[in-house]
């Protein structure tokens, strides 16, 4: 009779010195990270509720404090870039659907007083402001005069601005507008080409060139270009930043500026 060999049993392997060092170290950094982050919510919290405030919008906007890791920049009171969007923004009568964003950059303010929402003495070295006026809004505007529908912005890439703009041609910039419109019982389609400039904080509309895609009906090209060729007051941007600049992108107008040396409570609300 024979007998079954026996097996050998290994011993099971502890973990080294090494990786119990690993384990911990990892340990250590999610817990920092998962902090840092905490106490960044925390912050962008605050600054949402004085923006809220500040803006005069009826919810809070988007915030978001960028550069990691935040306890550095909140040891130090010195936030590199608070970034703030908001959408829906009204103004008046006239817009509704502004978007409305800014960056402070080097927002310095102690970390105690931003949990506590105490903004009093907080200063930034610089704020970029920009609006954006969007089709849906455009479509308003001109439909007071003529009946508009589905407008559509985009730039004029027939004239495309040189890569090194001069300050004086970012007050100015080339845009193709599209939409359909009713005249004489028909629906027709139309392209119009044209420029919109700033003029005192303002963006005024002038259509140059103007298509349609009913032959019969181009003696009515001049008062469709007139119709299209409006006035718009987007309000006061973030910080009460005077717009300098205004480009086209697709689907929106957006005017730009930027002020330096500012106080946290200083401007809106």
């Amino acid at each position: 009779m024979t007998t079954a060999p026996t097996r050998r049993t290994t011993p099971k392997r502890r973990p080294s010195r090494g990786r119990k060092w690993i384990i911990a170290v990892l340990v250590l950094v999610a817990l920092f990270v998962g902090a840092d982050f905490a106490l960044a919510a925390a912050g962008e919290y605050q600054v949402a509720q004085k923006m809220r405030t500040k803006l005069e919008l009826t919810e809070d906007p988007s915030v978001r404090i960028n550069g990691f890791p935040f306890i550095t920049q909140a040891l130090s009171g010195d936030y590199q870039d608070i970034e703030i969007s908001a959408t829906g923004v009204p103004v008046r009568d006239q817009l509704r659907d502004l978007e409305v964003q800014a960056n402070l950059l080097h927002t310095r303010i102690e970390l105690s007083n931003l949990l506590a929402g105490n903004t009093k003495g907080a200063k930034i070295d610089r704020v970029q402001g920009r609006v954006k006026i969007k089709a849906n809004d455009l479509n308003r505007l001109v439909n007071q005069v003529t009946p508009f529908t589905d407008m559509a912005i985009e730039p004029d890439r027939r004239a495309e601005q040189p890569a090194e703009a001069t300050a004086a041609s970012r007050t100015t910039a080339a845009v193709k507008l599209t939409g359909n419109t009713t005249l004489a019982g028909r629906k027709i389609s139309l392209t119009a080409y044209g420029t919109v400039t700033l003029v005192s904080g303002q963006v005024e509309l002038a259509m140059n060139e103007l298509k349609i895609d009913d032959v019969s009906l181009e003696p009515f090209i001049q008062q469709l270009k007139q119709a299209l060729s409006i006035k718009i007051d987007p309000g006061v941007l973030p910080f009460t930043v005077t717009p300098t600049a205004v480009q086209v992108e697709s689907g929106a107008f957006t005017l730009e500026g930027t002020v330096d040396d500012i106080p946290l409570d200083q401007g809106n609300g």
